[in-house]
């Protein structure tokens, strides 16, 4: 039932069963303490008020000389109206009553059965009833100059006065307990309103849905996550994470670990303090290479936290070869499907006009020059993912217009490494697409790559006839995000000179006005490896 019980009414429900518990123990408590002050104090007036007449000469001379026992009423008549009690007696060791509210009760017995312990000389308390109401009760006994006993003195207070007096106490701690349970009340709105405000609006169990949704969210993706807190420390990592870790040879649970300790490599430290983010970033883990964002986390404008994304970088560059491959291999298809639809309709025009000599011709040389561009690209560059990548940018170089020519000054092995071929294929496809893009509004639309290598370094060489690069422009090419040509473009060179680096090479560019471009790549490598 209270799961399904919203927010607010259940802290109101709450705070206000607390108040009231609160407040009724209280005043339980309060009022039984109350009642009996009252009734001490009650009793305690009746006691001064009759030690006070029992010492009085008037009263004293009275129960000693008959002839003035007549002043004891009106002695007692005026402290009577003076005083807030039911009546005051004064009795004498016969108990015969020499003053009482009532004056027809003068002369008569003292009634109730309760005057005899201070008629022995003992004060006392009671409550009991005599010819008026039931009352409270004080007596205290009547000595002469020589401390015999000569009579008693009873003070009596109505029970009705007191049970008003507790009557009228409770009612104040009532409604004391009525402004506590609205003050309650108004306070347990506030707060229910205020944590309603702090959890955007939220019910317990949506955000308990929330927390198990983004739980399973964040161990059911394939990207390691690690985030910290603005103290470094460790706060989530993910299945995937502990995964990479453990390939990396990092052990145990790092949850409440400094990020400093368990990863010194992360770097999160930095971007806890510098608040910007790093995109797109290799990372070595022991030796493991890793792609990696990071990225800070900030409330209200405050740097509270930092998240890292990664995963293992040979997975990364295994798909990218594979789409490349893919892509390549779709660029060739379409390129050479687009040139055999060409040829078709030459084939088709020479057909119907019956010139079959033409067309034995052009179909001899279409077959020559195919086994020959085939021929050299495969026997030179053994690599199928590479050379398969080259013959597709043949066929779109001719599908533009534009003479591609492939140089392979030596042999390109098969045992080129996966994460070399990729870079390779990342550096060559930009080389020549910028190359094309170069030429194809030129008269001379020439693009040329060699390709040469000896036992310690792998030669590429992009040229081509376009207009060349102006000195402005041309400090600026390998910027990322930097074009002449619109939004959105000057990822390529970029790319190629992230490439370059990556495999520890250098790069030249020799651009000439109106005469083209010359890219130069020089990339070490060992001869056992190629």
């Amino acid at each position: 039932m209270l799961k399904k019980l919203r927010l607010r009414p259940l802290i109101i429900l709450l705070v206000c069963l607390v108040v009231v518990l609160s407040l009724l123990i209280t005043d339980i408590l309060i009022s039984r303490h109350v009642t009996e002050t009252i009734k001490e104090d009650q009793e305690e007036k009746a006691k001064m008020i009759a030690r006070i007449v029992a010492k009085d000469d008037i009263v004293r001379q009275g129960l000693i000389v008959e002839e003035e026992a007549h002043n004891i009423q009106s002695y007692t008549a005026d402290i009577l109206e003076t005083t807030d009690v039911l009546f005051i007696v004064v009795m004498d060791m016969e108990g015969i009553r020499k003053s009482h509210p009532n004056e027809e009760n003068i002369g008569l017995p003292f009634e109730g059965g309760d005057e005899k312990a201070v008629l022995e000389g003992e004060e006392s308390t009671s409550i009991s009833k005599g010819t008026m109401v039931t009352s409270l009760r004080t007596f205290t006994p009547v000595y002469d100059e020589q401390g015999g006993q000569i009579g008693a003195v009873a003070v009596g207070i109505s029970l009705e006065k007191v049970e008003e007096s507790v009557f009228g106490s409770h009612l104040k701690l009532l409604v004391g307990s009525l402004f506590g349970l609205i003050a309650g009340l108004i306070g347990a709105i506030l707060i229910a309103s205020y944590i309603k405000r702090t959890l955007y609006g939220l019910e317990p169990f949506a955000i308990a849905k929330i927390l198990q949704e983004r739980d399973t969210m964040l161990q059911s993706v394939r990207e390691g996550i690690i985030a910290v807190d603005k103290e470094s420390r460790i706060v989530l990592v993910n299945k995937s994470a502990l995964s990479i870790f453990k390939k990396a040879g990092l052990r145990g649970d790092p949850v409440g670990m400094k990020i400093s300790e368990y990863m010194p490599s992360s770097r999160l430290d930095r971007v806890l303090e510098s608040g910007k983010e790093e995109l797109d970033e290799e990372l070595e883990i022991n030796g493991m290479s890793c792609l990696v964002n990071r990225v800070p986390l900030q409330v209200d404008g405050h740097v509270v936290g930092a998240i890292s994304t990664f995963r293992d970088k040979t997975e990364v560059d295994l798909l990218a070869e594979q789409l490349t491959g893919v892509k390549s291999y779709a660029e060739a298809l379409r390129a050479q499907s687009h040139e055999f639809m060409n040829k078709l309709q030459v084939i088709l025009g020479m057909v119907r006009l019956e010139n079959y000599d033409q067309l034995t011709s052009f179909i001899n040389e279409t077959v020559q020059n195919r086994h020959k561009e085939i021929g050299v690209v495969t026997t030179n560059i053994e690599n199928p993912v590479l050379s398969g990548f080259i013959l597709g940018k043949l066929s779109y170089a001719r599908e533009s217009g534009v003479q591609l020519s492939i140089n392979t000054e030596m042999r390109i092995p098969e045992s080129i490494p996966p994460s070399t071929i990729h870079e390779l294929i990342t550096i060559l496809g930009n080389l020549i697409d910028n190359g094309i893009e170069a030429v194809k509004n030129r008269q001379d639309k020439e693009v040329k790559v060699t390709l040469s290598n000896n036992e310690q370094m792998l030669k590429i060489v992009v040229e081509d006839s376009g207009v060349g690069i102006k000195d402005r422009v041309l400090k600026n090419i390998f910027s990322k995000g930097y074009s002449t040509k619109g939004p959105n473009r000057g990822y390529g060179l970029f790319l190629v000179k992230t490439s370059v680096d990556k495999l520890g090479g250098t790069l030249i560019v020799d651009t000439f006005q109106n005469k083209g471009t010359i890219f130069q790549i020089n990339i070490p490598y060992g001869g056992e490896q190629l």
